[in-house]
């Protein structure tokens, strides 16, 4: 039996709600996406090698339009 001064230490289980993509946070995210690829344009050469891309393969991701999204923000 628990006396009133002890602490309940059980924690209710936390649902994983999907949160709907509201019009402001897509906006958010394409303009994070427009300032990554601008920074990835932006690198030398010896940091797109760190991170193993060509310059050729960094311009072509940089100038793909912001709308042009990555697959993952589709599913």
């Amino acid at each position: 039996m628990h006396s009133p001064s002890s602490t309940c230490t059980h924690t209710p289980a936390i649902r994983h709600i999907p949160r709907r993509s509201s019009l402001l946070h897509t906006f958010h995210q394409l303009i994070a996406l427009y300032r990554s690829r601008r920074a990835l344009a932006a690198l030398s050469d010896a940091e797109l090698k760190d991170i193993g891309l060509t310059a050729d393969a960094a311009q072509r991701e940089a100038r793909r339009p912001v709308w042009d999204v990555p697959d993952y923000w589709m599913r």
